[in-house]
C-alpha cells in the first residue's frame, strides 16, 4: 500500500484571515501569505531572494482554526491543493490560483510554543487476528 500524499505549502500569514460564509452556510476563510524564495549559489551559499505572494482558502472546521490560529506574521506549514480559476477582467479573462488548505498548522521550525494536551486520545489499535489453531493429531 503507498503513502497517502498531497501538496504542501510553507510560509507566512500577510493578512488578517477573514471568515466568511458560502451560499448554503459552509465557513470559508481566505488570507494572503507569503512564501520565502532562496537561490542556491554556486559556491555552496544560498542568497535570500524577495518572497512570492499567494492567495490561500480553507473551508469548515479547517476555516475555523485558520481564523481563530493565526495572525500576520505567524509562520504555517498546510497540505491541500491547488486550485485554478478564471476572473473576467477588461480585455479578457485571466487565470488565477489559490492554495486550498485541508490542513494547517504552525511551522514548528519557525514557531515558539507550548503543547496543551488536554484531551487524550487513544491512538488506533491493530486488529487482532487470532493464531490459526494447528490441527488436531489422532492417536
Amino acid at each position: 500500500m503507498s503513502i497517502p500524499t498531497q501538496l504542501s505549502l510553507t510560509g507566512f500569514i500577510v493578512s488578517p484571515p477573514e471568515l466568511h460564509f458560502t451560499s448554503a452556510g459552509k465557513q470559508h476563510t481566505r488570507v494572503r501569505v507569503g512564501v520565502e524564495q532562496w537561490r542556491h549559489e554556486a559556491g555552496g551559499e544560498f542568497t535570500r531572494l524577495d518572497p512570492i505572494y499567494h492567495d490561500m482558502v480553507a473551508f469548515e472546521s479547517t476555516a475555523r482554526e485558520t481564523y481563530t490560529r493565526f495572525r500576520p506574521g505567524d509562520c504555517f506549514v498546510a497540505s491541500g491543493y491547488v486550485h485554478e480559476y478564471e476572473v473576467d477582467k477588461p480585455g479578457g479573462s485571466v487565470i488565477k490560483e489559490e492554495f486550498v488548505a485541508r490542513k494547517i498548522g504552525h511551522n514548528a521550525n519557525r514557531t515558539n510554543y507550548t503543547v496543551e494536551r488536554t484531551r487524550r486520545v487513544a491512538p488506533p489499535q491493530p486488529a487482532v487476528v487470532p493464531a490459526p489453531h494447528p490441527p488436531a493429531v489422532g492417536f
